[in-house]
């Protein structure tokens, strides 16, 4: 199946488990004229848009408006669901990027749904079953693991540079140079465009880099390393700052409550490279 499938596929919502795989997955730049949801269960998936970056961990969930150009990969043996929408199937669904927590009781919705008919009638038990899906997704409460990306060119120059060299410890007024900027104008339009300071951005950037690397087993120490800390220490200090726990206890407590889909019916599949 091509990316363009979801899109010659009339029912208004459709649910397929992600193929459980031992390795990551990667999809080039594509769009859709679905709606999209992109669910993780285990490991991680990373999502890219002009908007900004988002990290997907385990009961983590990514929305994707219809039309909307992005690229996807994952990491840490990913497993998880993938759901299509019609756009004008439900009103008020955000138009724009949205990361979400994933309840137990959307997870056993999802884990439900993918395992119904592709083909089902309106007005159906199995169509209301949809409905309940949607009323959760649009309930569902926020995520904060996003990295907002400047518009302004010499900004996104800027954290472009800062993405590609993490470890990069320069100071503000020689970044501010490097881009043609003095540091204050840096500064206030960085803020201005993504909400926050680009000490903080950085700071969250490293966050977004370093969980990838956590799903894949690296060690808090060479991960330490890679992103320019003095030790192990001072990058579990700052980790646990940004999102209530150390590393690895992280992205344990957000899988502990999965369990083993339920026996019976196969679920639909939706090849992850595909």
């Amino acid at each position: 199946m091509g990316a363009d499938y979801p899109d010659r596929v009339a029912q208004t919502v459709m649910v397929f488990e992600l193929d459980p795989i031992p390795d990551a997955w990667e999809m080039d730049f594509h769009s859709h004229r679905k709606a999209q949801l992109l669910v993780a269960t285990h490991g991680l998936i990373t999502l890219e848009s002009p908007a900004g970056l988002w990290v997907v961990p385990p009961q983590g969930a990514i929305w994707i408006p219809g039309g909307l150009t992005h690229r996807a990969s994952s990491s840490g043996k990913p497993h998880g669901f993938v759901v299509f929408v019609n756009p004008e199937a439900v009103p008020g669904l955000p138009a724009h990027c949205f990361a979400m927590a994933i309840t137990p009781f959307m997870h056993a919705l999802l884990q439900r749904t993918a395992r119904l008919p592709l083909q089902y009638e309106d007005g159906s038990a199995h169509a209301r079953l949809m409905t309940v899906l949607l009323d959760e997704l649009a309930a569902a409460p926020p995520e904060w693991l996003h990295l907002p990306m400047p518009s302004e060119p010499r900004l996104r120059t800027l954290a472009n540079a800062m993405l590609a060299a993490p470890a990069e410890r320069a100071t503000l007024d020689l970044w501010a140079g490097r881009i043609g900027m003095s540091e204050r104008n840096m500064s206030r339009l960085f803020c201005a465009e993504t909400g926050l300071s680009v000490r903080r951005w950085r700071r969250q950037m490293h966050v977004m880099v370093a969980l990838p690397m956590l799903a894949r087993g690296r060690t808090v120490q060479s991960i330490a390393d890679d992103l320019g800390y003095d030790s192990a220490g001072a990058f579990v200090t700052m980790f646990r700052k940004a999102v209530g726990a150390p590393p690895k206890r992280f992205l344990a407590e957000r899988g502990a409550w999965l369990q083993a889909p339920d026996a019976g019916d196969q679920p639909r599949a939706w090849p992850a490279c595909g």
